[in-house]
C-alpha cells in the first residue's frame, strides 16, 4: 500500500504506437515500402493479429512514445498543495518537438531535474521499462533518471520494485489474471472519468492521420484519472482524511475547470461533465 505522499508527486501517463522504423530494421522490410501504415499492418501481423484482434499489443521496443502527460502536485511550505497539469509535446505542429528523442529526452531530463514521486498504471510493467528500452535506443542520456542510492531508503529509487518513489497503482489493487482491473474499471466505479471518445487501439490511428493534437488530449485525460485514483487511493490508505480529500478533489476540478476556458484546452470540459455525471449516476443509485 502506498507508503507516504512526497513533497512533489507526478500521475502520468503516455502513449505510443507501433514504430515504423523498428518494423522496417525488424522484419527487413525493404525500401519499396514507405507507408507506414502499410508497415504497421505487417508489424501487427508478425505480431499475431487476428479477425478479433487487428492490432496486437506489441512489444514494448518495437513502439514509439508519442506523447506524454502528468499531473503534479506540489507542497509549498506550509502544506498548501498547487496542481499542474503538464503534456509533451508542448507544440504538436513542431516537428522537433514531437519527435520521439526530444520527447523522451525533455521527460526524462525533468525527471532527474525534479525527482518527483511517480505514480502510474502498470508503470512498473510498461511505462517506465518502455521509457527505458526507448531512450537505449535513441542514444538518450539520463544520467539524473537513472541514479539509485546505495541503499532504497537513502534517496530516490525509480526502479527498484516496491519503492516509495515509483507508485505502481495496478501492482497495489491488482493481482493476477481477473484480479487485475483496468484503469476505466476502477475509475467510473469510483465515480471517475475512465475511457471516453478515444482508447488506446486508436491512437495508432491517430498518428496517421496527423491527429497529435488528440492523441494529447487523450494522454491528458488519463494522467487525470491516473491522478484521481491514485488520490483515491491514498485517501484510503490515510493519508487524506475524509475532509482532506474532499479539498484535493476540489483541487482538481478547479484545475480542470480553469484550463478548459484556455483555448488550446477546452477538450477538458467534457472531462468535467463526465466526472459529474458519473457522481450524479453513483449517488442515485447508492442512496
Amino acid at each position: 500500500m502506498i507508503k507516504n505522499v512526497q513533497r512533489r508527486v507526478w500521475a502520468f501517463d503516455m502513449e505510443w504506437i507501433p514504430d515504423p522504423l523498428a518494423g522496417r530494421l525488424l522484419l527487413d522490410i525493404g525500401p519499396e515500402i514507405e507507408d507506414p501504415a502499410t508497415i504497421m499492418q505487417q508489424m501487427w501481423e508478425a505480431g499475431g493479429a487476428t479477425e478479433e484482434d487487428p492490432t496486437p499489443f506489441l512489444k514494448t521496443i518495437r513502439c514509439r512514445i508519442v506523447s506524454v502527460a502528468a499531473i503534479e502536485r506540489l507542497e509549498r511550505p506550509g502544506g498548501e498543495a498547487v496542481l499542474r497539469l503538464m503534456s509533451l509535446p508542448h507544440d504538436p505542429s513542431d516537428p522537433i518537438e514531437a519527435s520521439e528523442t526530444h520527447l523522451v529526452q525533455t521527460f526524462v531530463n525533468a525527471l532527474g531535474e525534479h525527482r518527483p514521486q511517480l505514480v502510474g498504471y502498470n508503470s512498473i510493467g510498461s511505462d517506465l521499462k518502455i521509457l527505458v528500452q526507448r531512450g537505449l535506443v535513441l542514444g538518450v542520456e539520463a544520467a539524473g533518471f537513472c541514479e539509485r542510492p546505495g541503499k532504497p531508503w537513502e534517496g530516490v529509487d525509480y526502479f527498484a520494485r516496491g519503492s516509495d518513489w515509483n507508485i505502481d497503482l495496478q501492482d497495489m489493487v491488482g493481482g493476477w489474471g481477473k484480479v487485475i482491473p483496468s484503469l476505466h474499471e476502477i475509475a467510473v466505479q469510483s465515480g471517475i472519468p475512465g475511457k471516453m471518445e478515444v482508447d488506446g487501439n486508436q491512437v495508432a490511428q491517430l498518428w496517421l492521420e496527423g491527429k497529435l493534437d488528440e492523441i494529447i488530449q487523450y494522454n491528458e485525460f488519463d494522467a487525470i484519472t491516473t491522478y484521481l485514483v491514485w488520490l483515491r487511493l491514498a485517501h484510503f490508505a490515510g493519508h487524506f482524511s475524509s475532509d482532506e480529500y474532499t479539498v484535493e478533489q476540489q483541487r482538481v476540478w478547479d484545475l480542470v475547470s480553469q484550463l478548459s476556458e484556455t483555448e488550446e484546452r477546452r477538450h477538458l470540459a467534457k472531462y468535467l461533465e463526465e466526472w459529474q455525471r458519473l457522481g450524479d449516476l453513483i449517488a442515485a443509485y447508492r442512496e
